[in-house]
C-alpha cells in the first residue's frame, strides 16, 4: 500500500525545481512563507496540538517615526488569500525534496495535501484609523492553519498600511480639492508591492494610478503625462521642444505636458502663444524639478486657465511647504517618498490557545493576552480615545462603538467585498475624526488608548500562571 508521500503526484514539481525566473502568482503563495512557519506546523502535527484552536492577533507595537495613527488597509488581500489556501501536489514534492522534513511525521503531508482555511476572521474595516497596540485582524483557527498564514498576512496588512497611511496624510495636508496621482511603480519594493501600492493609496483617497495593470485591475483608468525622453528625442531629431508637444498631442489630444525638460518659463510662453491663438487645447502641465513654488506662480500668470501639476520626491511635509509659499499648483504626482520608507512593524502573536490565555512576557515586546476587541468612543464626530478590551467584556460607555468585525465564519466569507470608493469615503471619515494634534506633521499625539480592567486583570493573573 502506497503511503501518502508516495501517492503524490510528480506533475509540475520539475518546473518549480527548475524554474529561476522569481515571479509570483497567486498559485505560488502557499510557498509564500518563511520555513520556520511549516517547522513548527510539523511539531504541531507530531505532538498532536494541530487542531487546537487558536487565536493570533495581528498588530503593531509603535507606529513609524512621525505617525499619529495608521489607516488599515491589506483585508481584501488576505481574505482573497485565505480563500485560496492550498498545496498542490508538486509543491508538496518540492518540499519534500529539501530533505529538510525528513523526521516530520506522515500526517502532516496528508494535511497540506487536503488544506484549506476552515477559521474565523475578525478585523478593523480598511480605511480605519488605528493606533498601536491595536488589533488590526485577529485569526480563530485551528493551530496549524493560523500559524501557516502569518507570513503572508503580515507582508499585505504591513505594507498597504503603510502606504495606506502615508496616502491619507498627503490628502490631508494636499486639501480635498486637489488632484493626487501614484506614481511610484518604479520605486515601490517589486512588481506585487507596486500593484499593492497603487491599491491603498486609491483606497486612501488618490485620485488615480500610473500603474497601468493595476488601475486596470482595479477598474480605474491609468493616468499620466509624459517623459522628457520624447522632449528631447524629438528636439534632437526634428528641431524643437515645441514640435515635441505637438507630435505628443498630434496622438493624445489636449493631454497634460511636461515643460520643464530646458525652460519652463518659455515653455509656459510657447504654449500660451498656441492655446490663445486656438491652436491647440491644453488639460494640464507637468514641473517635475526646479523651484515648484516659483515656477509654479510664474507658470500660472502666463497659462491661467490651464491646470497645474507637480512632481519629484514630493510627500506631505513639501506639499504643506508648497502651499505655504503660496504656490499654484492644483495637482501633485507621488512615488517615492509614498511607497518606500520605515516600515509598520507590524507583528502576529499568539493569544489565546483552546481558551487559554497567552501573552509574551520578552523585555521590550510584551503582548496582552486573549481574545480582544477596539471599543471607539466618538463625541461630536470627533474621536475621544479607544479602550482595548476582552472580546466580549462588557465596557461601561454605552456609546462606545467596537471596531472589528467578523469577516469570515468557518473558512467562509460573512460580508460581501468593498469597493475602493466606499474604502475611501471611510479613509476621509476616519482622518476627519481625528483631532489635529494626531494629524500635525510634527510630534503627532496619537488618542489614549486605555486597557480596560478585565483585561488588566487576565494579563496579571495570565503573568503569574507561567
Amino acid at each position: 500500500m502506497k503511503t501518502t508521500t508516495e501517492s503524490l503526484q510528480l506533475t509540475g514539481f520539475e518546473e518549480i525545481l527548475e524554474d529561476r525566473e522569481l515571479t509570483v502568482s497567486s498559485a505560488d503563495y502557499s510557498l509564500l512563507t518563511d520555513l520556520y512557519q511549516l517547522t513548527m506546523a510539523a511539531c504541531y502535527v507530531g505532538e498532536g496540538l494541530d487542531g487546537r484552536v487558536a487565536s493570533f492577533e495581528l498588530f503593531a507595537r509603535r507606529l513609524p517615526e512621525g505617525f499619529g495613527y495608521a489607516i488599515a488597509m491589506g483585508l481584501a488581500q488576505v481574505l482573497d488569500y485565505l480563500e485560496k489556501f492550498r498545496f498542490s501536489p508538486a509543491q508538496i514534492q518540492a518540499l519534500q525534496s529539501t530533505g529538510i522534513f525528513a523526521g516530520a511525521p506522515e500526517r502532516f503531508w496528508t494535511l497540506l495535501a487536503t488544506a484549506r482555511f476552515t477559521g474565523d476572521v475578525w478585523a478593523v474595516p480598511e480605511g480605519t484609523a488605528v493606533f498601536a497596540n491595536e488589533p488590526l485582524l485577529r485569526i480563530e483557527a485551528p493551530l496549524w492553519q493560523a500559524q501557516l498564514v502569518e507570513t503572508y498576512l503580515l507582508n499585505t496588512i504591513n505594507y498597504q498600511t503603510l502606504i495606506a497611511t502615508r496616502a491619507a496624510r498627503l490628502r490631508d495636508v494636499a486639501g480635498p480639492e486637489a488632484k493626487l496621482l501614484e506614481f511610484g511603480t518604479r520605486r515601490a519594493f517589486g512588481p506585487q508591492a507596486a500593484v499593492w501600492a497603487a491599491r491603498a493609496a486609491l483606497a486612501a483617497g488618490f485620485d488615480g494610478t500610473s500603474n497601468v495593470l493595476a488601475a486596470l485591475k482595479l477598474g480605474r483608468k491609468p493616468v499620466g503625462t509624459m517623459a522628457h525622453a520624447l522632449v528631447m528625442a524629438v528636439a534632437a531629431l526634428e528641431g524643437s521642444e515645441n514640435q515635441a508637444f505637438a507630435a505628443f498631442h498630434r496622438y493624445f489630444p489636449g493631454a497634460p505636458l511636461l515643460i520643464d525638460t530646458y525652460d519652463t518659463v518659455a515653455a509656459a510662453r510657447m504654449l500660451a502663444d498656441r492655446v490663445n491663438s486656438g491652436e491647440m487645447q491644453l488639460e494640464g502641465v507637468r514641473l517635475d524639478s526646479g523651484d515648484l513654488a516659483v515656477l509654479s506662480r510664474e507658470v500660472r500668470s502666463i497659462l491661467p486657465g490651464v491646470p497645474i501639476f507637480a512632481s519629484g520626491d514630493l510627500d506631505d511635509r513639501e506639499i504643506a511647504k508648497l502651499k505655504s509659499s503660496g504656490a499654484c499648483i492644483d495637482g501633485y504626482g507621488l512615488g517615492t517618498k509614498l511607497v518606500s520608507g520605515s516600515p509598520v512593524n507590524g507583528v502576529y502573536k499568539l493569544v489565546e490557545i483552546d481558551g487559554i490565555p497567552v501573552m509574551k512576557e520578552a523585555s521590550g515586546k510584551v503582548t496582552y493576552p486573549g481574545r480582544k476587541q477596539i471599543f471607539r468612543h466618538i463625541e461630536n464626530g470627533q474621536i475621544l480615545g479607544d479602550c482595548l478590551a476582552l472580546s466580549g467584556e462588557n465596557i461601561k460607555n454605552c456609546d462606545s462603538i467596537p471596531l472589528m468585525k467578523l469577516v469570515v465564519k468557518d473558512g467562509k466569507r460573512v460580508q460581501n467585498e468593498e469597493s475602493l470608493d466606499d474604502i475611501a469615503k471611510r479613509t476621509a471619515a476616519s482622518v476627519a475624526s481625528l483631532g489635529p494634534e494626531t494629524r500635525q506633521l510634527d510630534n503627532p499625539i496619537s488618542p489614549q488608548v486605555e486597557i480596560s480592567p478585565d483585561l488588566q486583570s487576565l494579563t496579571q493573573k495570565t503573568k503569574k500562571s507561567q
